[in-house]
């Protein structure tokens, strides 16, 4: 997928309501994960982000700081996000709590 017509999303768009079930792109343009939720407010938050498992069984539920994550909207209106992680990089990271 060509994310650089994608529009970057603003700060105010940046709220649980908008992120939630984004899908996470890697630097390869292969999907890592998505976001479960959102933990915090503005761009101190984290995004807890599933990653592995397939439909969601057995994926493993990880954080990563919201800066860390590049969100944009492709031209379907879909929300995204590209980060530097690898795959193998988000599945060495400790497991997050579930709530």
């Amino acid at each position: 997928m060509d994310h650089s017509h994608h529009v970057r999303l603003s700060s105010t768009e940046l709220v649980p309501a908008m992120l939630e079930g984004a899908i996470i792109y890697d630097v390869d343009d292969e999907k890592v994960g998505t976001v479960d939720h959102i933990d915090g407010v503005g761009m101190d938050s984290t995004a807890v982000v599933d990653v592995g498992g397939f439909l969601g069984i057995g994926a493993k539920p990880v954080a990563l700081p919201l800066h860390e994550l590049d969100f944009m909207r492709d031209e379907g209106g879909e929300i995204h996000a590209m980060t530097s992680w690898t795959k193998e990089e988000l599945k060495q990271l400790p497991e997050h709590p579930r709530h």
